[in-house]
């Protein structure tokens, strides 16, 4: 049975109470939750207050999405009568790259009020964006988009190599899931960067995301059906916007992680960490607001460092969910370990004997 009319195609809402809710946007919605608990155990790691993702979030959030709309309708000559109308907006039209465009501008805003580093910032929350994307992603295969050319070899017409279309009848290699798979493993790839090293300079990590998604979709943006390039969806001869899009933030993140690297060994005497002061660049403790307390944490990498600069919480009620999650999971590998070193002198003691 073919894998994509079993699920969704036949039944791409849920009818609560009446109203239809579309599991794309339940996806969304999914990879959003997934993002902010991501970020805000990033960033908490990485020596900043969780709450100034909050903060964040509650600012940067709606003016992204709206940049994503806005973005999608300029770009595919959409009357503006319809920008912004109900209808119009739940027959779908929205673009990654408006919501990185304005989910970037709008940090930097924040980070020039706060006086925070921005790239800072921007490396924890990039993960959180990729894997909201690979997520994401998922929403077009229940609304059948982003799919590649049509797979004519029966042998190779099997999902996820491949994904029937109901609309066409027929077999199309399944874009989505390949940008799916790669913007996840760059997200786990980029999160281990981030959960491990924190020596300078800040800004790889963002350097790294706009090589991974404008590479993948430089790649395949060609490769797509015409009617899912933005900007060729109205005109054969129209701008392939997307296409133009993926390639400016191909070339910008390679420019990016050059001068950052050049910058940092011109200033330190290395590409990575410093050969003439502090090695990192996450060590001063950033707050939300000037009275939050740094509190002593299993989970900032600093505090192991620089404990001195931090104040042991006076009960357990100063932990946030952060560490209580984080010290949870700790608890069930060490009574794996206990096990463990249990079983093994168990072992010894019957080979004595």
């Amino acid at each position: 049975m073919q894998l994509s009319s079993l699920l969704w195609p036949n039944h791409p809402y849920v009818d609560l109470f009446g109203t239809k809710i579309y599991w794309y946007a339940i996806i969304i919605v999914i990879g959003m939750i997934v993002a902010f608990g991501v970020i805000s155990v990033l960033f908490k790691r990485r020596n900043m207050s969780p709450d100034l993702f909050l903060t964040l979030f509650c600012i940067c959030l709606p003016i992204a999405i709206v940049c994503t709309r806005l973005f999608y309708c300029i770009t595919s000559s959409m009357p503006i009568e319809q920008w912004f109308d109900f209808e119009s907006i739940r027959n779908g039209g929205l673009s990654i790259v408006g919501g990185i465009i304005g989910g970037a501008l709008s940090i930097l805003v924040v980070c020039l009020v706060k006086k925070i580093n921005f790239f800072r910032l921007a490396d924890c929350v990039i993960v959180g964006v990729l894997l909201a994307q690979s997520i994401g992603r998922w929403g077009n295969f229940v609304n059948q988009e982003v799919y590649g050319m049509e797979v004519t070899n029966t042998a190779l017409q099997f999902f996820p190599f491949a994904v029937y279309i109901e609309a066409e009848g027929a077999w199309h290699y399944a874009f989505f899931f390949y940008e799916s798979l790669v913007t996840f493993t760059a997200a786990v790839l980029l999160f281990i960067n981030a959960w491990k090293n924190g020596r300078k300079p800040n800004g790889v990590n963002s350097a790294c995301y706009l090589i991974t998604y404008g590479l993948t979709r430089t790649i395949m943006e060609p490769l797509r059906d015409p009617t899912f390039i933005l900007g060729k969806e109205q005109s054969a001869d129209g701008i392939p916007w997307s296409m133009v899009f993926s390639i400016l933030l191909l070339v910008a993140g390679v420019a990016m992680l050059a001068i950052i690297l050049l910058l940092n060994k011109k200033k330190e005497g290395k590409y990575f960490g410093s050969a003439v002061g502090e090695e990192y660049g996450i060590a001063d403790f950033i707050r939300d607001n000037k009275d939050e307390t740094a509190y002593l944490s299993s989970v900032n990498m600093m505090c192991a460092v620089y404990p001195e600069n931090y104040v042991k919480p006076a009960s357990k009620k100063d932990l946030d969910w952060i560490e209580r999650l984080f010290n949870w999971v700790k608890s069930i590998f060490a009574k794996d370990e206990k096990k463990d070193e249990t079983e093994e002198t168990k072992e010894e003691i019957n080979k004595d004997e």
